[in-house]
Parts: C-alpha cells; sequence; structure tokens
C-alpha cells in the first residue's frame, strides 16, 4: 500500500475502458435491493496531509466528520465543483459511460467525497450530457453512499437543508430523457428557446423549466443561471458538470472553489477520445493562482480542495 498504480489496477481500468462494460457502482446505489459493496465497510478515514481555514466550517456529524478529517471549509455562498481526473489530466473519455467513475477507479473514498460535498449543498447543477450518461442515477447523498444515508440525513437536517439538493440540469439543446428519475424527482432544467421548443410539455410535472431573460444564443446562460438559482435560496451550489460546462463556468469566473480527484492512472489514447477541460475560451488567467486549501489521502489517490484567491 501506498505505492505505486498497482500492475491489477491498471489491468481493470483497461478492462473497463477497451473491454465490456462492467458494473458501474459509482452512479448505482442498490436500489433493487442487491447487496452493498463488501468494500464500502472497509473503507479507512481519510489521511489529512494538509489543511486550511478561511471560510466557514460546514458541520459534520461524528461519524462523518472521524472519516473526513479535519474539517469541511466551504463559502456560504459558493459555487464549488468536484470532478476526478487521471495523472495525465483526462477528466472524460469519449462513449465511456460514467467515465469519472472509471477514471477514479471506483474508488470508495471518492464516493464519500462526492457525498460529502453533496451533503453540503442547497442545489446541485449538471449537464445534459452528464445526465444522460447516468441514467438512474439521483445526485444525492444517499445515491451515491448508501450506506452512511441516515448520517447525510442527519447532516442535512441539522444544517437546514431539506432531505435532498435541489437538482439543476442545464441542457442548451434540450435532448433528455423525461423518463430518468432524476428528472421524474422534480429537476429544474435551464436551457435556451431551441431547447424548451424541443422539450414541449415533455418534462414531468414535478420539473421546472426556465429559459434565462434575455437567451437567445446557442449556450446557456451561466451566470444568469446562477443568479436565478440563488434567488430561490440556494446559496451553496455544487457542479457535478462534466468538461466542457465546467469550462465554461470557469471561463465566466462563476466558479469558486474546486475539489479534484487525482487518481493514480495513466490514461493515454486518441486525444480526440479524451480530454481535460475542453472549451475555447483561454483559463490560465482565471486564479493566479488557485489557493490550496486541503489535501486529503485515501490510498494511492488525493482529494485536493482549491479556493479561488480573494481579489
Amino acid at each position: 500500500p501506498g505505492g505505486g498504480l498497482a500492475a491489477g489496477q491498471v489491468g481493470q481500468f483497461r478492462g473497463q475502458i477497451g473491454g465490456h462494460p462492467r458494473e458501474d457502482t459509482r452512479s448505482a446505489a442498490p436500489r433493487d435491493g442487491g447487496t452493498q459493496p463488501r468494500r464500502w465497510g472497509s473503507m479507512e478515514a481519510l489521511q489529512v496531509l494538509a489543511a486550511g481555514g478561511g471560510a466557514p466550517e460546514v458541520e459534520l456529524p461524528d461519524d462523518l466528520a472521524a472519516r473526513y478529517g479535519a474539517p469541511l471549509t466551504l463559502g456560504a455562498g459558493a459555487l464549488y465543483a468536484n470532478f476526478v481526473q487521471s495523472l495525465d489530466g483526462v477528466v472524460a473519455i469519449r462513449g465511456v459511460r460514467s467515465p469519472g467513475a472509471r477514471i477514479g477507479l471506483r474508488s470508495v473514498a471518492d464516493r464519500f467525497v462526492m457525498a460529502v460535498l453533496r451533503a453540503s449543498a442547497h442545489a446541485v447543477l449538471v449537464g445534459g450530457n452528464t445526465l444522460r450518461e447516468a441514467p438512474g442515477h439521483r445526485w444525492t447523498p444517499a445515491d451515491i453512499f448508501p450506506p452512511l444515508a441516515d448520517s447525510f440525513a442527519r447532516m442535512r437536517r441539522a444544517l437546514g437543508l431539506p432531505a435532498d439538493p435541489q437538482l439543476v440540469v442545464v441542457t442548451a439543446s434540450g435532448d433528455l430523457d423525461p423518463a430518468h428519475p432524476a428528472l421524474q424527482a422534480g429537476a429544474w432544467v435551464v436551457t435556451t428557446p431551441a431547447g424548451a421548443a424541443v422539450l414541449g410539455t415533455r418534462l414531468p410535472a414535478a420539473c421546472r423549466l426556465e429559459v434565462p431573460a434575455g437567451e437567445a444564443g446557442e449556450r446557456v446562460d451561466l451566470a444568469a443561471t446562477l443568479a436565478a438559482v440563488r434567488a430561490e435560496g440556494f446559496a451553496r451550489v455544487l457542479s457535478e458538470a462534466g468538461p466542457s460546462l465546467t469550462h465554461q463556468l470557469l471561463a465566466a469566473g462563476l466558479l469558486d472553489e474546486l475539489f479534484v480527484t487525482l487518481s493514480p492512472v495513466l490514461v493515454g489514447g486518441d486525444p480526440t477520445q479524451v480530454s481535460g477541460l475542453a472549451g475555447r475560451e483561454e483559463l490560465a488567467a482565471w486564479w493566479d493562482p488557485g489557493e490550496l486549501v486541503s489535501v486529503r489521502r485515501s490510498g494511492d489517490h488525493l482529494f485536493l480542495h482549491y479556493r479561488r484567491p480573494a481579489p
């Protein structure tokens, strides 16, 4: 333990990418009555390598705090993103279902951190492609880490939050499956006029359809979207968007904090099939540089928390 990437992990990853899809345990909670993966019960507490303050602490129940380590600090009105990337900077693989789960080697600790960040959020923002890549998933703490569902529920009650964060789906095209359980549960769908025309009246009654005021382009106005979300009282917003939408949020200067899981794997491959944070806009000047808030470790995975520096 603690050394380089094990040969078995390399083989597992190659099998997932090049062979038949395997069970996607990152986006598949045991809703069908199946047994929970044994490795959930063997998760050890994250090792805190570095931790800083500078923002309010999010109160965690004792059992979650023991696993997470040092306190979680997070801006009260922050838009914060969470994603996993390989050692060579890959965050997405074209044509692969739930690529984040596979790049992350299905790390149990990664799932736990995701659940903690979801439990801290008033709302969770995803793009249409993320929704399509995870059929059957709901963006709740319990869905990503069922064994600690009760603890996450206690955490949200203590924070004065509803049972689940509000899901916000951003889609320029309107290409969504109305039968998706996340939509059936009641999501906000933010789109363009063209996307709204595609969706028509197909969305479930529990959904709310939004077209930002003045929206007329091919992209959704993300600043207007975020303003509308916060106007409804959803102050702390977690983004689990894919690389293109994350890039747009970064380029627009909207993201305040980043939680990046660094997975001990090299993806390589055809550059037209893998990508980092893809987009047209230059990001080099966005953080100058980012402030490192904390570093945690589980096995060979690192969990990095960066904050946008104060102006």
